[in-house]
């Protein structure tokens, strides 16, 4: 698996990087439930060059086992070779590049998805990495192309592998599509019959069977798991595990609650008391509403997201959390 050599012999399920979501905290949880490969929030390059304390703080590193990947975004060729020394120094293992955001605020200064509408100038940011990461391994990420009269992602998908790009992930949507509609996995299979690397299908994976269907439908190497993450810390070991036929028992409420738990205090710890929780909350609320959906909290108890979602410190997190304990033990007595 060329940069993941510790998967070759298995069907690799990645955590995408998603701004807002995948930082520190909630990758350190991923990785704690099982996963191998967690890749940081986008980091800008041209951030980084200027010593944005943010854009450092995206860099950090939080677990001893499997792979600690950096995902920079940028428009610049030599701030995209900075970032990329300051991620290899940092100790990245692996060095990945976005050109497939598709949010205004990035494509609005021609970068992530925009690159797509200008293969030269992309193919200049990709040889700039690949010189700042020295023999750090280099990966992207795109979409289909800008719009479904440009899908051309196999043709950027040649020219990184001819300079040495050694892994390509491919979401199912071009840039115009954002996140409507249905990803399109069928037309992932044109990048992965146009390269040699392993390309990894991503857009619309929910869980096990989905996964099934992209590979089957794309004939990628392995998938990457996205937004369906959020609050699920549990949720590409346990497509992992159905992808390679192991056994897997999903977590109980207690201790999915006690990751949660984890995951705010090291929020606390990274960005302090008061950002810190406002950075979980997006967690607490698709956690609250899967175990809704999984009948693992009683009907009635939707009173409590609200203050759950809007939780101010520790304390008030953990009395919320033994509330929903207590009347998950009355429903089962």
């Amino acid at each position: 698996m060329g940069p993941y050599a510790l998967l070759q012999n298995e069907t690799p399920v990645f955590l995408a990087p998603m701004s807002g979501v995948t930082d520190a905290p909630f990758r350190k949880q991923v990785m704690k439930a099982g996963a191998m490969v967690a890749i940081t929030e986008m980091v800008a390059g041209d951030e980084l060059r200027a010593g944005h304390i943010g854009a450092e703080t995206r860099l950090t590193s939080i677990a001893d086992d499997g792979y600690h990947v950096v995902q920079l975004v940028g428009r610049d060729t030599e701030n995209l070779r900075f970032g990329a020394e300051v991620a290899r120094e940092s100790g990245a293992d692996v060095i990945d590049i976005n050109m497939g955001c598709p949010s205004r605020r990035v494509t609005s200064g021609l970068s992530g998805s925009a690159l797509m509408r200008d293969l030269d100038h992309a193919e200049s940011l990709i040889k700039a990495v690949l010189e700042g990461a020295g023999n750090t391994p280099v990966t992207l990420k795109m979409r289909l192309g800008w719009d479904r009269e440009s899908m051309n992602a196999a043709e950027l998908a040649m020219r990184a592998e001819t300079l040495g790009v050694q892994l390509i992930t491919v979401h199912g949507r071009t840039r115009q599509d954002f996140y409507e509609g249905i990803a399109d996995w069928i037309a992932i299979r044109h990048v992965v019959e146009a390269v040699n690397v392993p390309v990894i299908a991503n857009g619309d994976i929910l869980d096990v069977e989905t996964a099934k269907t992209a590979i089957s439908q794309s004939g990628a190497a392995g998938v990457m798991v996205g937004r369906a993450a959020t609050g699920r810390a549990h949720l590409v070991t346990e497509i992992s595990c159905g992808l390679n036929n192991r056994d897997y028992q999903s977590p109980r409420l207690a201790e999915q609650m006690e990751s949660l738990s984890e995951q705010a205090e090291d929020s606390i710890e990274l960005y302090g008391s008061r950002v810190g929780m406002r950075m979980i909350r997006k967690h607490l609320a698709a956690a609250f509403d899967d175990w809704r959906d999984r009948n693992m909290i009683p009907v009635d108890s939707v009173h409590l997201k609200k203050p759950l979602c809007s939780v101010t410190s520790k304390v008030e997190l953990s009395e919320i959390f033994q509330r929903l304990l207590s009347e998950e033990m009355e429903i089962a007595a």
